[in-house]
C-alpha cells in the first residue's frame, strides 16, 4: 500500500497498482500531446509499475522519454480531476471512432454484454478503463520511465508490432530513488551478465533457446558442486544411480505425469511402434529400481540419489541464462521409508538443506522461511484425485514441522500434482523470495507403482516415498549464487583460486615454479606473464574476482616467497610459500564460504 497525500492535510492509503495505473494514464497523455496520430492500446500496472503500449510511426528514442517525462511533469503540475463515466455500447464505440481508436473499439466489440463500459478523462485525455484511479493526476509525486521496447498487439506476432514503455512511481522521490538503487544492483549481479564477463556459460541460437552451454570456468563450478552434493549424501547413506534421459511414455502415464504434467514436456516420439518422450523428472525411475528386487522393513530406509539431465518445455520467451531452462541437472533423491521413519527422515533432509545453505554457503538463517504447499482442493484436474491421501500426507507435514519447533506457513495450491511439500524459502540479495531446496512426501506413486516390502509380520506394507532436492537443479543453484556472491565464488569453488602476476620477464621462471608447486597440491592456479603493467594485472585479475593473486618480482625471488594479495584483504605482504600453500589447502578444505 501507498500513502498518498490529499488536499487539506489528510493522507489516504491507496493500493500500488491503482497508483501505477494512474501513472500509466498519465504517459499515454503526455505521448498524444507530444506525438499527435499516437493511438492507444492497453496500459495496466504490472507487479513493478507499469506499462503502455502505443501504435507510432518509429520506436521511441532516449530523447522521446525524456521529453514524455517532462510533459508528463506538466500534466501532473496541472493537477487535473481524473473522472470515470459510463457509457453504452453504441455510445463507447461512436466516442473512440470519434477519437481515432481502433484499438479501444476493437476491446470495446470484446466486452461481454451487459457488462458495464466504464471511461477515465483527465483534461483532453479518454480512456477506455475499469479502473480504479487516483482522484487526480497531481497525486502522483515521483516517476521514471525506464525502458522501451516492441510488443504485438494482444501479444500475437500476426497482428502490428507497437511500441512500449515501462516506467515506475512512488508518492515520495526517497522511494524512487530507492527503487532505482535496487534496479542498478539488481543489473550488477544479474547472472547473465557475470557469467559472460567470467566467461561460465554461453548460448547460441544454432544450439536453441533455454540450452546454454558450461564453458570451462563454468563447467568447473558446476562439477565441483556436484562432487560436494554426492560427497555429502553419500556420508549419509545414499546409493546413487544413473538412468535414461528418456523413456516409454507409458511409465508416464502410470506415474501420472503424463496426465498432469504432458503440457510441460516435450513432444513423443515415435521409434520401433513404441512412443519415448524426454523425462521431466527422475521419480518414476527410481520407483523401478526401488521394485527391482523384494524389499524388507530391515532395508528401509532407502535413500536413492541422482545428478542427471531432465527436459521440460519451457516457452521460449521464458528462458533465462541458467535460472530457467529446458535441460536442467536435477540435484534429486528419492527415500523409501516406512510410515514410522517419515518424521526422522524428513527432520534429517531439512538438517542437510541448513548444513548446505547455513554452514556450507553462509547464508543467514534469518533469510530462511519453511512453506508447507498443499493442494488446492477447488482445482482437482491439477492433482491426484485421492482426498484421503491427500489429507493424511498434508497433516502428517504439518505436525512434523510443529514437533520440529520450525515456524511455517501455508501456500494452497502449491504441492506438487502427487503430494504435498515442504518448500524453503530463501530471501535473496535482492529481496526476492526464491524456493530453491524441497521436501515432499508421496503416497501416490508408491500405490501406482505397486511398491512393497515385507514388514516384520510376513507381510506385504507400502513405502513413503519422501522426494528431496537440495541444490535443486545445478543450473539453477550457480545462477542464484552468482547473484548472490556478484561472481565473487569462494575459495573452494573459484574456477581460479590463485593467479600468479609476474613483474618482468626475469621473474617468469620462478612464477612456473610456483606455478607447479600449487599445481601439485591440488590448487587452480593460472600464471600472468603478459609485459603488462603489475597495476593492470592485478586490476584485471580483481575483475576476475581471483581470491588470490601472488605478486612475483625481484624481492619474492630471492627470498623464495611470495607477495600474497587477497580479493577480501587486499595487500597481505610477503609469505613463505609453503607457508601459503598451507593456508589455501587448509580454506579450501573448510568449505569457508
Amino acid at each position: 500500500m501507498f500513502k498518498i497525500k490529499l488536499g487539506g492535510g489528510k493522507t489516504a492509503e491507496v493500493e500500488e497498482s491503482m497508483y501505477w495505473h494512474t501513472t500509466s494514464h498519465i504517459m499515454a497523455q503526455a505521448v498524444q500531446r507530444l506525438f499527435k496520430g499516437a493511438k492507444i492500446t492497453i496500459g495496466p500496472s504490472i507487479e513493478n509499475g507499469f506499462y503502455y503500449d502505443f501504435d507510432v510511426d518509429s520506436a521511441f528514442s532516449d530523447e522521446d522519454l525524456e521529453k514524455i517525462s517532462e510533459e508528463m511533469k506538466n500534466i501532473i503540475k496541472e493537477d487535473l480531476p481524473i473522472e470515470r463515466f459510463e457509457l453504452s455500447r453504441e455510445e463507447a464505440i461512436k466516442l473512440m471512432e470519434e477519437r481515432n481508436e481502433p484499438y479501444k473499439v476493437e476491446l470495446i466489440n470484446d466486452i461481454p454484454e451487459g457488462e458495464k463500459i466504464s471511461f477515465y478523462k483527465q483534461g483532453e485525455y479518454t480512456d477506455l478503463c475499469r479502473g480504479p484511479h487516483l482522484s487526480s493526476t497531481g497525486c502522483v509525486k515521483a516517476f521514471k520511465l525506464l525502458s522501451t521496447s516492441g510488443a504485438y498487439w494482444r501479444g500475437d506476432e500476426k497482428n502490428k508490432m507497437l511500441q512500449r514503455i515501462y516506467g515506475i512511481s512512488f508518492p515520495k522521490q526517497s522511494e524512487l530513488d530507492e527503487y532505482l538503487a535496487k534496479l542498478e544492483e539488481a543489473k550488477a549481479r544479474d547472472h547473465r551478465k557475470i557469467g559472460k564477463e567470467l566467461n561460465l556459460f554461453m548460448t547460441h541460437k544454432l544450439v536453441g533457446a533455454g540450452l546454454p552451454l558450461y564453458l570451462p570456468n563454468g563447467a568447473t563450478i558446476r562439477r565441483l558442486l556436484e562432487r560436494y552434493i554426492q560427497d555429502k549424501e553419500i556420508e549419509l547413506g545414499y546409493q546413487h544411480v544413473y538412468t535414461p534421459s528418456l523413456a516409454n511414455v507409458e511409465l508416464y502415464k502410470t506415474s501420472g505425469h503424463w496426465d498432469h504434467y504432458k503440457d510441460d514436456m516435450f513432444p513423443e516420439m515415435k521409434l520401433d511402434n513404441e512412443s519415448f518422450v524426454l523425462r521431466p523428472m527422475n521419480c518414476p525411475h527410481h520407483m523401478l529400481i526401488y521394485k527391482y528386487q523384494l524389499r524388507s522393513y530391515k532395508d528401509l530406509p532407502i535413500r536413492i540419489g541422482e545428478l542427471a539431465n531432465d527436459f521440460r518445455y519451457e516457452n521460449s520467451g521464458a528462458v533465462c541464462g541458467l535460472e530457467r531452462v529446458r535441460q536442467m541437472c536435477q540435484n534429486d533423491a528419492h527415500l523409501f521409508v516406512r510410515p514410522d521413519q517419515i518424521k526422522e527422515e524428513v527432520g534429517n533432509v531439512l538438517n542437510l538443506i541448513k548444513e548446505v545453505y547455513i554452514k556450507d554457503f553462509g547464508f543467514p538463517e534469518e533469510s530462511f522461511s519453511y512453506r508447507l504447499s498443499l493442494r488446492d482442493k477447488n482445482n482437482v484436474e491439477k492433482y491426484i484425485d485421492n482426498d484421503e491421501m491427500w489429507e493424511t500426507a498434508e497433516s502428517q507435514l504439518r505436525q512434523i514441522l510443529k514437533e520440529l519447533n520450525i515456524d511455517f506457513y501455508e501456500a494452497e495450491g502449491e504441492a506438487a500434482f502427487y503430494g504435498p511439500k515442504i518448500d524453503i524459502q530463501i530471501k535473496t540479495a535482492l529481496g526476492h523470495d526464491v524456493t530453491i531446496p524441497t521436501c515432499q512426501l508421496d503416497f501416490a506413486l508408491p500405490e501406482r507403482f505397486d511398491l512393497t516390502f515385507v514388514g516384520e509380520d510376513g507381510k506385504d506394507h507400502r513405502p513413503v516415498v519422501i522426494h528431496r532436492a537440495i541444490l535443486g537443479s545445478s543450473d539453477r543453484f550457480i545462477s542464484f549464487l552468482i547473484e548472490e556472491k556478484k561472481g565473487a565464488f569462494p575459495l573452494w569453488l573459484s574456477p581460479t583460486q590463485v593467479k600468479i602476476l609476474s613483474i618482468a620477464d626475469r621473474h617468469v621462471d620462478y612464477a612456473e615454479e610456483v606455478k607447479e608447486k600449487l599445481h601439485k597440491a591440488g590448487i587452480r592456479v593460472s600464471v600472468d606473464s603478459r609485459q603488462e603493467k603489475i597495476g593492470y594485472k592485478i586490476r584485471e585479475a580483481q575483475i576476475s574476482k581471483i581470491p588470490y593473486m601472488l605478486i612475483i618480482g625481484d624481492k619474492e625471488v630471492e627470498a623464495k616467497a611470495v607477495g600474497v594479495r587477497s580479493r577480501e584483504e587486499g595487500d597481505m605482504g610477503d609469505m613463505p610459500l609453503d607457508d601459503f600453500v598451507k593456508k589455501v589447502i587448509d580454506e579450501v578444505n573448510s568449505k569457508k564460504a
